[in-house]
């Protein structure tokens, strides 16, 4: 059996190389999960990049079995300095809230915020709006705080960012 490190390596960078193989794998046998989560610590960029698109899959077939990661999403995945990683836990976040407990949750709104005022990538704004608009419709606390952020990005010059953060603000504001 190959490593998946060595499966997720090659090919077209923008492509999935081997990544359904990998998840594949994982959903026959759980316990390569943690296999596949070291591929984050890859010196590889494109590694770390199939092994997030490999982690949404995983967690859009059995959410439970990311309940374990959770914590080492927000202490060590939140620190790789990598768009698709920061991406990936936005959408990760928001589709594991349910199953998080209220200090991860809080612990998660954290590093979104800062990735929100902080990051330049236009996937990670849109998906960490996202992801904080819907906990902002539960959290009055948020709502307060993230409107002049949404209220910038709006203003961006790249035109989804601007549109993502419009249709936030219409979505948390307008039935004020």
């Amino acid at each position: 059996m190959e490593r998946f490190e060595i499966m997720l390596t090659g090919g077209h960078p923008n492509s999935l190389g081997r990544t359904i193989e990998v998840v594949d794998i994982i959903l026959t046998d759980k316990n390569k999960l943690e296999e596949l989560y070291q591929c984050y610590f890859s010196d590889n960029d494109v590694v770390r990049l199939r092994t997030s698109n490999a982690f949404k899959r995983i967690c859009k077939e059995n959410k439970s079995w990311l309940l374990p990661y959770i914590d080492r999403f927000t202490d060590e995945i939140s620190e790789i300095d990598q768009a698709s990683a920061q991406w990936t836990i936005a959408q990760l976040f928001l589709e594991l809230t349910k199953l998080m407990s209220v200090e991860q949750v809080e612990k998660a709104k954290k590093i979104l915020k800062k990735n929100l005022v902080h990051h330049k990538d236009w996937i990670v704004l849109n998906t960490t709006i996202k992801t904080l608009v819907q906990w902002s419709k539960e959290d009055p606390d948020l709502r307060k705080w993230i409107k002049p952020y949404l209220d910038k990005r709006s203003l961006d010059k790249r035109k989804s960012v601007a549109s993502t953060a419009k249709k936030a603000i219409f979505e948390l504001y307008t039935t004020e």
